[in-house]
């Protein structure tokens, strides 16, 4: 017998739209924000991936600079490939650690059973994992133009933009992955191994765009790589959306 009944006081009445009200699950964009704001505070709070990452992209154009002989290769035919080298490795720690930091106490599972959409799942993890890769890249790029005495001014707003339909990419694809991989041994290797190959169309249209910027083209000319690397943006995400929901099932 319940303690409502031995003290004979009625439970208050509950409307059906209360109830409704009471159970409503978060909007999927609104869960979105929800996770990638907790991966950022959490990253924030050890900076363990965001410090490595920074100091791997800072530390490898600096030895290239040493490495670099100016009279066999000009700058302007280096950097490019360089910088998107290195943006690609030091953007796998962090699309590595969105996944792994669920695993320590199986808060994936507890994830997985919320009463939200899986989508928003995805979704907010690319949302961190962006926030994280931009990040690595307002520090690298600025750190590369200085260290290789290129111009600035005239190409940081369109290097930018390049960076950033870039930096979309690579997190579509890197997510999925790392949900893939971080529940197998070795994922540290098994990520790289499976993701760069998808990167190399991403990686390549980024590099020619800025290779036509760094020569001082007009932007202009860069308009159809970037029509391309949207293109290709627009198709990786939506794709690794729909595989991330039947990962997730599985």
């Amino acid at each position: 017998m319940s303690a409502d009944l031995v003290t004979g006081v009625e439970p208050p009445a509950t409307t059906e739209g209360q109830a409704v009200e009471a159970f409503e699950p978060p909007a999927f964009l609104a869960a979105a924000l929800l996770i990638a704001r907790k991966d950022l505070v959490v990253e924030l709070r050890t900076r363990t991936a965001l410090l490595a990452a920074l100091a791997l992209s800072v530390l490898a154009i600096v030895i290239f600079n040493f490495a670099w002989d100016p009279t066999a290769v000009a700058a302007i035919d280096l950097a490019p490939g360089l910088l998107w080298v290195i943006f690609t490795f030091s953007g796998l720690l962090g699309l590595h650690r969105a996944f792994g930091v669920e695993q320590t106490d199986r808060a994936m599972d507890v994830l997985l059973g919320a009463p939200i959409p899986r989508g928003a799942i995805y979704t907010g993890k690319a949302l961190g994992n962006l926030a994280f890769v931009l990040l690595v890249q307002a520090v690298s790029i600025p750190a590369a133009l200085v260290v290789y005495n290129l111009e600035f001014a005239r190409i940081i707003l369109p290097l930018a933009g390049i960076a950033v339909l870039a930096a979309i990419g690579l997190v579509a694809v890197g997510t999925l992955f790392g949900a893939m991989t971080t529940s197998a041994r070795a994922s540290e290797l098994l990520l790289p191994v499976l993701a760069l190959p998808f990167f190399v169309p991403i990686v390549m249209t980024a590099a020619q765009a800025t290779a036509r910027l760094m020569a001082g083209r007009p932007a202009i000319e860069s308009l159809g790589w970037l029509k391309l690397l949207a293109a290709y943006d627009l198709v990786f995400a939506v794709a690794c959306a729909f595989a991330y929901n039947i990962i997730a099932d599985e």
